[in-house]
């Protein structure tokens, strides 16, 4: 088997490793300004380099480029190694009749307005929007739903490019800020509760595996307001456990998941009721992979791999999971190279080696003990390393 993966960042490592150890042959197409960097190309067959401007690629040039390529290619699957290259992805595979996700679906688990109009036709609980098109709508909604509001653009990754909007005269300021772009983005409601994220593996429909975990403090605040980035396992077996699980299986089944991998996030609202917020087909970032991995020892990546592998045609299991807790966290460092040495308790399992970021995952069987661990932490991290940044506007800021 021959896959192609795209990757217009540097990610997915996991991923190619175990399709060559399953014995396929992989391709990457990847961004010129990645040319350079520490791919496993051990595990490449062979690489293509896309001219890039913020890792921003030219679709048709993308096509004409994979149509020469299958001249002499029998490319058997496509796989986005990034959220920003499931559009591109999917647009290759309808030109080259590749199976997969198509263009349809993908909008799905890409395009913020189309996920919502999906769920909430099958009756999903999710916050109230209005697409930032007809202005006559848009003025029903604010009449209807009171401030705080979300301006969320449609099709970017986890917060980026979201601003929290108090009045009506600030939103019809930033609707005319963007001009011809506000019709790719939404109107939400602000929902105050904690934020959840569950993380899945799908296959032929069926979810093998799926576990549910909370952050700290709401991602949308960290990257806004700065602060230490924290995520837990679920205490399991729990109301709340199962109560965010099931949604989720409401979710994937109206989207449409068949096959893959998928980080959904959704809000608990002071009554209990869980909202759902966004998916996507692909890993969670934030290292998100290697905290479910600690909890687990199952590599999202790797089982991502064995999937595509298997493509429908062949069976496919989980490998058995560990019932482990595990806490993440992540914060910027004001120093270039900050040392974590001094957090020195034997379930410290992972620390991040990256420039000015401090990052560290515990592991226990206890939830109570990681609970302990990521509050003592919380508070020395940002004695000891926390920087703030402005929020980005675009993944390439």
């Amino acid at each position: 088997m021959t896959i192609l993966c795209l990757a217009s960042y540097f990610k997915g490592h996991d991923f190619i490793r175990e399709a060559h150890r399953q014995g396929c042959r992989v391709l990457l197409v990847t961004s010129e300004s990645l040319r350079d960097a520490a791919w496993p190309r051990e595990c490449i067959t062979e690489m293509f380099y896309v001219p890039d401007v913020n890792k921003q690629w030219k679709l048709d040039d993308l096509l004409m480029g994979v149509s020469h390529l299958a001249r002499r290619e029998a490319i058997d699957r496509i796989v986005p190694l990034d959220d920003f290259d499931l559009e591109k992805a999917s647009a290759l595979r309808e030109h080259l009749r590749v199976p997969g996700m198509g263009e349809t679906t993908t909008r799905y688990f890409r395009d913020k307005l189309a996920m919502r109009v999906k769920a909430a036709s099958d009756g999903l609980p999710v916050p109230g929007f209005v697409h930032v098109l007809n202005e006559a709508r848009v003025r029903a909604f604010c009449a209807e739903v009171a401030p705080p509001w979300f301006l969320k653009p449609r099709q970017q990754a986890g917060a980026i490019g979201i601003r929290k909007i108090n009045t009506e005269a600030e939103l019809w300021a930033a609707i005319d800020e963007l001009g011809d772009r506000s019709s790719h983005h939404l109107l939400e409601t602000y929902v105050a509760g904690d934020v959840y994220h569950v993380d899945s593996i799908v296959y032929e429909r069926e979810i093998r595996m799926a576990i549910a975990s909370r952050y700290g403090t709401p991602p949308f605040d960290v990257s806004h307001g700065g602060g230490v980035f924290t995520t837990r396992i679920v205490r399991r077996a729990t109301d709340e456990d199962r109560g965010v699980l099931e949604l989720n299986r409401k979710v994937l089944t109206s989207l449409g998941l068949v096959r893959g991998v998928s980080h959904s996030e959704y809000i608990r609202r002071a009554n209990g009721e869980f909202v759902f917020l966004e998916t996507s087909a692909r890993v969670g970032g934030a290292h998100i992979n290697e905290l479910v991995e600690a909890a687990t020892g199952v590599n999202l990546w790797s089982e991502w791999a064995r999937i595509e592998r298997a493509g429908g045609d062949e069976p496919y299991e989980v490998r058995a999971p560990r019932a482990d807790y595990a806490g993440l966290i992540v914060s910027l460092a004001r120093q270039e190279h900050p040392s974590t040495e001094a957090y020195a308790d034997p379930e410290v399992v992972w620390r991040l080696d990256k420039r000015h970021h401090a990052g560290l995952i515990v592991r226990s069987p206890s939830y109570d003990r990681v609970e302990q661990l990521l509050g003592d932490y919380s508070a020395r991290f940002a004695h000891d390393f926390v920087a703030t940044l402005p929020p980005k506007a675009t993944p390439s800021d």
